[in-house]
């Protein structure tokens, strides 16, 4: 996945130049804020991102956690401050080579199967082989032909991955991707998204659920009131966070 390759121009002779596409990471956020009406969401956040590891955002309610990652992924544009990836900053391609899971799935009213079909027919011909394949990675393979908005929340949830993985990217942004699902959809979607970063992916993603974090996160960012609190190993932030803000999280507690 890390070895995608860019066209980069044309010999005389009419033979395309291949070059590797300059990696994404380090992900460097310097003084990123969003101000909407006249509120500062998100105030300030200085962060360097380097390691493939997973990246756990993590947070009380409203600490500005999902407007962060869509900031990263430029679907928001921030009021001040700017995010570069791989030294480059925020753009269309750059995007592109990026996908996001939503909290809530959005899915064509179409079949299953469909919903794979078009993603795919965007990188290029789709084959049933490919499509076929990526629907049982993710335990759907059986209702390729159902309408998708027949599908259990579980289910919806696993069709949303699906479709943002076949578009192989680089970075996977995941917005509290299992809130409120069975024990089973949670399995398979932390499953799928671990595949994805043994093969390279880089998964940053949202979530409430600390076991969830535990069992995932090499990495977390702790947001509280818009700012960034703590960067630190998950290993490190479970057993001894260094904000107070973080300690009161993890205890169930509210700090003002």
């Amino acid at each position: 996945m890390l070895d995608r390759l860019a066209r980069v121009g044309a010999a005389p002779a009419g033979e395309v130049v291949i070059a590797s596409a300059a990696p994404l990471l380090p992900l460097q956020v310097s003084n990123l804020t969003l101000e909407i009406a006249g509120k500062r969401l998100v105030d300030g956040i200085d962060l360097t991102l380097a390691s493939n590891r997973f990246t756990a955002v993590m947070g009380p309610t409203g600490a500005g956690k999902s407007l962060f990652l869509r900031l990263l992924h430029g679907l928001l544009e921030p009021s001040a401050g700017e995010v570069r990836w791989g030294g480059v900053a925020m753009s269309e391609a750059l995007r592109l080579r990026q996908a996001m899971v939503f909290q809530q799935p959005v899915l064509l009213r179409r079949s299953v199967a469909a919903n794979i079909d078009f993603v795919l027919r965007l990188k290029g011909p789709a084959t049933r082989e490919r499509r076929d394949e990526i629907l049982s990675d993710v335990g759907l393979l059986d209702q390729a032909r159902q309408p998708a908005r027949l599908l259990s929340g579980g289910e919806q949830q696993r069709l949303a991955l699906a479709r943002a993985l076949a578009t192989e990217p680089e970075v996977l942004f995941l917005d509290e991707p299992t809130a409120s699902l069975d024990p089973a959809s949670v399995l398979k979607i932390e499953q799928t998204v671990s595949s994805a970063q043994a093969r390279g992916a880089k998964i940053i993603f949202t979530t409430h659920d600390i076991g969830q974090a535990k069992r995932l996160a090499g990495e977390v960012v702790f947001l509280a009131r818009g700012r960034l609190a703590e960067h630190t190993p998950a290993n490190r932030f479970f057993t001894s966070p260094s904000s107070r803000e973080a300690q009161a999280y993890l205890e169930g507690r509210i700090v003002l």
